[in-house]
């Protein structure tokens, strides 16, 4: 309910996360930087699986692109692992056992307590890829982490 005339998110407008890591209201990107990060920190999935972002008392219903997360940034190496920073300025340790290759060759892993797919941006693509190999049989890819190696699922976000 709003208060003094003031709404958190406006219920006007049709909210969306798109696959480009930016929020778009009303199919319009949000510049603001600061509003984008608020956005995807108060991203929730409520009891019908459908997400939402919710500010204090305010709610609003948002549309997911691709993914509710997306990874800009992958930092680490093969020896000690990978570390992923997230569109909501979090960082958490790659899962790489649930690494998943999609359409366009796009990809994707669990975060959050593997509760949700993110996509990884073009830069943290290619700051991971560049570890990866081929697999030994010819078939597929793997990343090596330590001296356990982890195959690359080719599919696409669940």
């Amino acid at each position: 309910m709003p208060r003094a005339g003031f709404w958190a998110i406006d219920p006007t407008r049709k909210i969306h996360f798109g696959k480009d890591g930016w929020w778009y209201a009303n199919d319009e990107r949000i510049q603001n930087q600061r509003i984008n990060k608020l956005f995807s920190q108060c991203l929730q999935k409520n009891a019908q699986g459908e997400y939402e972002i919710v500010l204090g008392r305010d709610r609003a219903r948002v549309e997911i692109e691709d993914t509710p997360y997306v990874v800009t940034q992958v930092a680490g190496d093969p020896e000690r692992g990978f570390t992923l920073r997230l569109n909501d300025e979090s960082e958490e340790r790659l899962s790489p056992h649930t690494l998943t290759i999609g359409a366009n060759d796009v990809l994707y892993c669990k975060v959050k307590g593997q509760k949700h797919a993110a996509r990884f941006l073009r830069p943290a693509y290619y700051q991971l890829t560049q570890h990866v190999q081929p697999a030994a049989a010819g078939e597929g890819f793997v990343l090596h982490i330590g001296k356990t190696a982890y195959p690359v699922q080719v599919k696409g976000p669940d």
